[in-house]
């Protein structure tokens, strides 16, 4: 079995933000997508508001934001956010109503397990996004799985929510494990390492969990985290190297990678 990634449709399209969301540190905009087709795991779109998109009006506009879809339902689709900055923060104002920019779905996403391999999600902050509607897709097909989270502090925590009875790990022991999600991973593999690891974070997360896989002989799906201009490989801003010294664009050949392609992880910037 496999997912085909899904094809947006050509140009950017006009929506309505139909539901929003809030979980302790996090946003989620629900957008009444129905023209577009469904997501695959772990794919992204492109957003931008319609209205006030930019600094000012003597400021250049900012670039639209690279988001990985949280989950799809028939013409909706969710998106998770954390405001880092001006652009998120704009996407964070919009209210029920409000117009967004939105193209998408976009990239490679995840594929199922093989081998009768279980799936261990790993995720840390608005990494749980993809997480969340590879869960959903996982269940649908009738395979087992188990996901790790890692947040900061209870606030962020909430985040959690979003998937069904995760177990969660954070910075300052507030909630679950006090320490790093990533124990957590080592602690799953030591006890059973006939598992698929789907994962999505900050850099130095995936950084971790590639080499926790690696040093294991587990079988890793990375999202990677980069800064984006377009969306479908024409800037080439998203450039990342390979183990075989060759390059990949995250937006086209990503951003899910096979972790055995790359010498470490942290070779992105800003989050999606």
């Amino acid at each position: 079995m496999t997912w085909t990634a899904a094809s947006a449709p050509l140009g950017r399209r006009r929506i309505t933000v139909s539901d929003r969301r809030t979980y302790g540190a996090y946003g989620v905009l629900v957008l009444a997508d129905t023209n577009g087709p469904d997501p695959q795991p772990g794919q992204f779109y492109m957003l931008a508001a319609v209205e006030r998109w930019g600094g000012g009006a003597d400021e250049r506009p900012f670039l639209p934001r690279a988001l990985s879809v949280l989950r799809a339902e028939p013409g909706r689709a969710h998106f998770m956010l954390e405001d880092v900055g001006p652009g998120t923060d704009r996407l964070l104002e919009l209210a029920v109503g409000d117009d967004v920019w939105l193209l998408g779905p976009l990239g490679q996403g995840f594929q199922p397990p093989e081998e009768g391999r279980r799936a261990i999600l790993c995720g840390g902050g608005v990494g749980t996004a993809p997480l969340a509607i590879l869960e959903d897709a996982l269940r649908a097909a009738g395979t087992a799985s188990v996901a790790l989270l890692g947040f900061r502090d209870a606030p962020h925590a909430q985040g959690a929510a979003l998937l069904g009875d995760p177990r969660v790990a954070t910075d300052d022991g507030s909630v679950g494990h006090h320490g790093r999600v990533t124990e957590l991973l080592s602690a799953e593999l030591d006890a059973d390492p006939h598992a698929v690891v789907y994962s999505c974070g900050p850099p130095p997360m995936l950084e971790a969990v590639r080499a926790i896989c690696e040093a294991r002989g587990v079988p890793a799906q990375l999202a990677l985290e980069s800064g984006m201009a377009c969306g479908f490989g024409a800037c080439y801003g998203c450039v990342v190297p390979t183990r075989d010294g060759s390059y990949i664009r995250v937006c086209v050949d990503g951003p899910v990678v096979d972790a055995d392609r790359l010498d470490t992880a942290l070779v992105a910037g800003a989050g999606h």
